[in-house]
């Protein structure tokens, strides 16, 4: 119903307003007595065979929903109707801000992608804590946490800090978005001797909580091995939990669509299934150069459940999905899962 009915319809307008639209619907839809329970019985697949134990943590199942669906946690319980192991909200910086200016999302649709340039467009701390108190604890909810666009480098951390201490009671566990191509000042993000006082930083407030939560560093597709290298060192000096493989890429490699449109979009995230083989190998570079030797989240590219089993066969213990889900519909995540039982 969604790919050849749906999908068309929406596809016909602009991605952002469409994306608030189907929130609004799934709201509405949500609200209607026994729709829940029928979402639940098409989409949800329950075996104990499907449940992971990782970060200490016990997944229902291993497909996720990425960050960047739902920024302000407005819709983490709706979304949990339609089978998703746990769900990722945000990223979410301290203060509420507008993101990048108008127009900042493209479809590709030749490709099966999408581009974007959001810029850490959120309601703020706030907002996010007054929505994740409705929590109904249906499934594990990750915090995806960053740095406000106007910080001054200096207090990066500062950001950081102040999004963990706020939201530790609220999620399960903390991811440190520092590779996301739509933000300012990205290249101290990605410093080695930055990322390590940012880690410890962190950790250091994660150890004054009685309670520590798990805390997982996302990475960029754009890697050299070299700095895939200095990754594996990171989690290795720090004891970080693990590893979200990858963020959205820079690169325009190989794309069908027209160098003209490519070139009016211009700057921007690329994800979708033009990333797939990269993100693949990512997860197995640090997967065998590591020894397994720490969790990966798998997202990039997944668009059917062969794409999911290849992240999975790669080295990543659970997987995320985002631009597939808006292709594909939530229909994905039950053929995921099946997948995963017949093997």
């Amino acid at each position: 119903m969604y790919k050849p009915l749906l999908r068309p319809i929406l596809f016909s307008f602009d991605p952002e307003k469409v994306h608030h639209f189907t929130f609004r619907m799934i709201k509405f839809l949500s609200r209607i007595p026994l729709v829940p329970s029928l979402f639940r019985g098409i989409y949800q697949v329950k075996n104990t065979e499907l449940e992971r134990e990782v970060f200490g943590l016990k997944f229902k199942n291993p497909v996720g929903l990425a960050a960047g669906f739902d920024k302000n946690a407005v819709l983490y319980n709706e979304l949990a109707n339609f089978g998703f192991g746990f769900i990722e909200i945000g990223t979410v910086t301290p203060k509420g801000q507008e993101g990048n200016p108008k127009k900042r999302l493209f479809r590709l649709k030749e490709d099966q992608g999408i581009i974007n340039r959001m810029g850490f467009n959120n309601e703020g701390l706030q907002a996010v804590i007054h929505q994740l108190k409705k929590n109904k604890n249906k499934l594990i909810i990750g915090g995806n946490i960053g740095k406000n666009t106007d910080t001054d480098p200096e207090n990066y951390t500062k950001d950081y800090i102040t999004c963990f201490d706020a939201l530790h009671p609220y999620v399960d566990y903390f991811v440190l978005n520092v590779s996301c191509p739509n933000v300012g000042s990205h290249a101290k993000l990605n410093d080695k001797e930055y990322l390590l006082e940012l880690i410890r930083a962190v950790q250091q407030q994660n150890n004054s909580f009685e309670k520590q939560k798990p805390i997982v560093l996302k990475i960029a597709p754009d890697l050299n091995p070299n700095q895939l290298d200095e990754i594996i060192e990171l989690v290795a000096e720090t004891s970080l939990d693990g590893v979200i493989a990858s963020n959205t890429s820079v690169t325009r490699d190989g794309l069908k669509t027209s160098e003209e449109r490519i070139k009016a979009i211009a700057n921007g995230g690329l994800s979708g299934q033009p990333i797939k083989n990269k993100s693949t190998e990512v997860i197995r570079y640090l997967s065998e150069k590591s020894n397994k030797a720490f969790p990966i989240i798998g997202v990039g590219g997944i668009h059917s459940a062969k794409d999911a089993v290849e992240k999975i066969e790669a080295g990543a213990s659970l997987i995320q999905i985002y631009t597939g889900f808006i292709y594909e519909g939530p229909r994905l995540i039950k053929n995921i899962n099946k997948a995963l039982l017949r093997k």
